[in-house]
């Protein structure tokens, strides 16, 4: 996949994983979704509207997420998402996955370098 088609540089169902994540915690509107990412990432994610609002999209449309219009704290409508309950299910199940791929990536790496 090109760099045009993906912005973020994510792989479609980590970034699928991480609004989930971010969403679990609260309501949030997509802009406020993509800066929180940047925050609790420290920089190293920045996931552009080319990539989030796709996402939320294909979330909703999946039934992993729910959205209604409110006012921002500026005053603004902005469309506010939500974690449904099997947006829940799919979180454990995908956060769970992602660990188990990690950590036998990493043992990969490990052992490629000699370290096991």
């Amino acid at each position: 996949m090109g760099e045009s088609e993906n912005p973020s540089g994510l792989v479609q169902g980590t970034l699928d994983m991480l609004i989930l994540r971010t969403l679990a915690l609260e309501p949030m509107h997509g802009y406020g979704i993509g800066v929180r990412l940047e925050q609790i990432s420290r920089g190293a994610l920045h996931v552009n509207a080319g990539s989030l609002f796709p996402a939320f999209r294909r979330l909703e449309r999946d039934g992993e997420i729910a959205a209604e219009w409110r006012t921002t704290e500026n005053g603004r409508r902005a469309k506010y998402y939500s974690l449904s309950r099997r947006g829940r299910q799919t979180l454990a199940r995908t956060t769970k996955e992602w660990q188990r791929q990690t950590a036998a990536i990493s043992r990969v790496l490990k052992a490629s370098l000699g370290e096991l």
